[in-house]
């Protein structure tokens, strides 16, 4: 199973791109624990180092491990602390959303699906500049991308050299695909949910503020709340 997220700071400030760069290592240290693969498709870097404004995950595993981590991820995250960037700033808490790209068509690129046609090298205007087939034509059937190489005397090199620009270009029709997507939701990132995050951190160590929900907490809370509701009544 294979699932696109995208971690992004909407049009948050300068902090909340600081808390997506933190985010991100987190959540790829859960993935790996939880035996889901993971690959960076896409990045845009944050106004300063060490951030981001957004980040684009393929996420591969079983779908029962795949639907029970994300249901801890999908929605706002809220990170608690004070600026390090504006030390006078009085806001506390900073949110970031976790959203996933549906209908965004996958392309798996194997050399396969290529189509290799060989042809004398041309000059300027077109003539052919020797007797021999050296220039190769490699065609992504699946996209129809293609190049056209003639950098090296040797078919045997153009081709390998064919192989790697016709990557490069079928990933790049791929990351436009994938940009448009995430323009189509970008009003998701507008409404990036306040007040009830799926996660939330604090502090400059970015610690985990995870609620304890075993018998014994709650058994203590209940005591004092039937506590306090005897000396109400008295």
């Amino acid at each position: 199973m294979e699932k696109l997220i995208q971690i992004t700071s909407g049009r948050g400030p300068l902090e909340c791109q600081w808390v997506v760069a933190k985010v991100l290592k987190t959540f790829l240290e859960e993935a790996k624990q939880n035996t889901i693969a993971y690959e960076i498709i896409h990045r845009e870097n944050g106004d300063e180092n060490l951030t981001l404004k957004s980040v684009t995950v393929l996420l591969k595993g079983k779908e029962m491990d795949m639907t029970t981590f994300l249901k801890n991820w999908l929605g706002s995250v809220c990170w608690i602390g004070k600026s390090t960037f504006r030390k006078l700033h009085k806001r506390n808490n900073w949110f970031i959303g976790i959203f996933e790209l549906e209908d965004v068509q996958m392309i798996d690129f194997h050399e396969k699906d290529i189509r290799f046609q060989t042809t004398r090298s041309q000059g300027s205007g077109g003539q052919n500049v020797n007797k021999v087939n050296t220039a190769v034509r490699a065609t992504h059937l699946p996209t129809k991308e293609s190049v056209f190489v003639q950098d090296s005397r040797s078919q045997l090199e153009n081709k390998k050299r064919s192989v790697i620009r016709l990557k490069e270009k079928v990933m790049t029709v791929y990351i436009r695909q994938l940009e448009r997507k995430i323009k189509d939701t970008w009003f998701l990132q507008m409404q990036i949910e306040r007040g009830n995050p799926v996660r939330t951190f604090s502090g400059t160590d970015f610690k985990k503020n995870d609620i304890d929900k075993s018998f014994r907490k709650q058994r203590h809370v209940l005591k004092n709340e039937l506590k306090n509701y005897k000396n109400d009544l008295n």
